[in-house]
This record gives C-alpha cells, sequence and structure tokens, in this order.
C-alpha cells in the first residue's frame, strides 16, 4: 500500500494525505482523522526513511547508562519508550558500564545513526558518566545521573522522600525513629538523612554503611547490643537493608510491625514485595521520570526551548505491611 493508495481511499488528494498523516498542513480535525483512519484499515505504513528526510530526523533517541544491571535504567527506559512511543520515536539502549572509550564509541554510533537527541543515565546522582556529552550536536537530557553546566537534568526528591517516610512513621505514633543507610559519600543518602533529621531529631545517630542486606542485619546487632532505649521505628536507606533489618529483628524475637515499623527506599518489587512481611518503602517514581526525559528531549528536539537546571520529581509512599497503618488515600 502507497501514499496513493490511502489518498484514493479516503477521496482527498496525495498532498492532503502526506499532511493529515504527518501532522502538518491546514485541514479539518474531521480529514484528518479519517485519512488516519483509512490508512490503518488498508494497512498502510509510512517509509521511515522517507519521513525521516522530509522532517529531518530519525524518530530516534538513544539512551546511555553506565547500570548495566539495571536497577534504575530499565524502569526510567520504560517511561521513556511510553512517553514517546505515541510520537513514533524508538529508544535503543547502549549500556558502557564505566569505560570511557566505549561510551565514546557508542555515542559516535548514536551520532551515526542520527539520533534526535540522547538521554545520559546512571547508578547514582552525583556521578557523571564517563564521556562527555556536553558539545554534541543533538540535545542530551540527563536523568538520574549528574548533568553538565547549564543542562537539563531530572532526579528524584530524596530529600521529600525520606520526610514522606519519617512522617508516615511519626503519625503511626512512632517517636523513636532510627536510621540505618548506605555510605556517606552519596548525594542521596546525604539527602535522606539530612531530611530524617529534620522530622526525627536526635533520638539515634545515623548508621551508615553499605548497600546490602548484611549491613541491615548488622546494624540491628550493633543497635540492640547496647545498653538503652531502643528504636520502635527503622528508616532504611534502601530495601535491600531494610530485608536485612527485618530478618534480623525477627531472630531476636522482635514483631514487625507490632513492636518496630520498618520503611525502606525504592520500592523495588522484587524485594518489598517478598519480605516478610512486606515492606512499606519510597517510590522514587523513575518510571515517571523517564517519561519527563522521553518528553523533554523530544520538545528539544523538536527545537522547543526547555529552562536548564535540576528539576526533582517527587517520591511517593507504597504502604505495605511492615510498618502498621493503612494507606493515606485510604
Amino acid at each position: 500500500m502507497t501514499i496513493h493508495d490511502v489518498a484514493a481511499a479516503a477521496g482527498v488528494s496525495i498532498s492532503t494525505a502526506s499532511k493529515a498523516l504527518n501532522n502538518t498542513g491546514r485541514m479539518g480535525a474531521e480529514t484528518r482523522e479519517r485519512v488516519k483512519r483509512i490508512a490503518g484499515e488498508i494497512g498502510f505504513r509510512p517509509n521511515a526513511l522517507a519521513r525521516g528526510l522530509l522532517s529531518k530526523r530519525s524518530f530516534t533517541i538513544g539512551l546511555l547508562t553506565n547500570d548495566t544491571y539495571g536497577r534504575f535504567t530499565l524502569p526510567v527506559m520504560a517511561g521513556i519508550s511510553e512517553a514517546l512511543v505515541d510520537h513514533g520515536v524508538s529508544v535503543f539502549l547502549c549500556a558502557i558500564e564505566d569505560d570511557p572509550a566505549l561510551g565514546q564509541v557508542h555515542v559516535e554510533a548514536m551520532l551515526d545513526k542520527q539520533v534526535d537527541g540522547i538521554i545520559a543515565s546512571g547508578k547514582r546522582l552525583d556521578r557523571r558518566l564517563p564521556v562527555d556529552l556536553s558539545s554534541l550536536p543533538v540535545p542530551v537530557v540527563y536523568a538520574f545521573t549528574e548533568g553538565t553546566e547549564n543542562s537539563v537534568t531530572l532526579r528524584s526528591d530524596d530529600a521529600q522522600g525520606a520526610r514522606l517516610a519519617v512522617e508516615w512513621l511519626a503519625q503511626l505514633g512512632r517517636r523513636r525513629i532510627a536510621h540505618i543507610t548506605g555510605p556517606e559519600d552519596f548525594f542521596s543518602v546525604r539527602e535522606r538523612s539530612s531530611a530524617y533529621r529534620e522530622v526525627a531529631g536526635d533520638f539515634e545517630p545515623v548508621l551508615y554503611g553499605i548497600w546490602a542486606e548484611s549491613w541491615g542485619h548488622e546494624a540491628v546487632g550493633s543497635i540492640w547490643g547496647r545498653p538503652g532505649e531502643k528504636p520502635d521505628a527503622i528508616f532504611c536507606g534502601n530495601d535491600q537493608i531494610a530485608r536485612g533489618v527485618v530478618d534480623a529483628l525477627r531472630e531476636r524475637g522482635i514483631r514487625v510491625p507490632e513492636d518496630v515499623s520498618v520503611v525502606g527506599f525504592d520500592n523495588w518489587e522484587i524485594v518489598a514485595a517478598q519480605t516478610r512481611p512486606p515492606l512499606t518503602s519510597i517510590d522514587m517514581g523513575l518510571k515517571e521520570l523517564g517519561r519527563e526525559a522521553g518528553l523533554t528531549v523530544l520538545a528539544l528536539a523538536e527545537g522547543r526551548p526547555i529552562e536548564p537546571g535540576v528539576r526533582k520529581l517527587p517520591c511517593r509512599l507504597v504502604v505495605r505491611q511492615s510498618c502498621g497503618g493503612m494507606s493515606p488515600t485510604e
């Protein structure tokens, strides 16, 4: 099927059919929708190469990441794809680990394919990818990684997410809230611990460690191994630490959530849902972050002005059984 067949079936000129399918030109909304409907009914597929030549775009976006495990990048990519599919734009992923040479190879390959833009994503907010993206001839948007000066950068609001967690525990009547988290040199850790302090006060010093269940287990042993009043709630820096905390409390005969409420961070479904009891956690909204990144890079590719700077997207609380109480929306 060709554009000629579409025009004939719709009873319009070839020029009108082309404009209707490409969302250009002036015509009635009914005519545009009728042409599109008939094109779908007769199985017409526009030639991507011709479409690109006419619009001077490739309708592809590159996603560059050093998060080879995919913990953060995969939900971001899902959001990007969801946002762009209705615009006829495809996304392809290039994983570069932490190899500058490999990163440069992938960037050059993207430019050779004439991508309309690049989204850079990573595994932490305070580290740049090991490749310079500051002077490329296509727009670049940074999502869940550190951007360059005067770039457009999107990230989750860690401080707001931490406040959500601690305020929820306080609403449940918890007054002795501890915080067990990851390495202090992480920007996100400092953001969350600072917000925790603002709400919870100085009952317990923040315990910094590694991003692992073993650290959660060890930290509980440290807290319960010393004299003094014990926490009635624990806010954890990620869900893996939280699962270690829950296991360690159970081993000591401490009931969750009756004796101690536990809240994690990340809402990593495979961990949170399989913790016993299932873990209340803060969702960073990575899919929504990906959606915003996709729409932003599309706007830049189309020449629309976008104000540079860091945009923080809100987190949300996902209530399960590890802290007691019902969801704020219930």
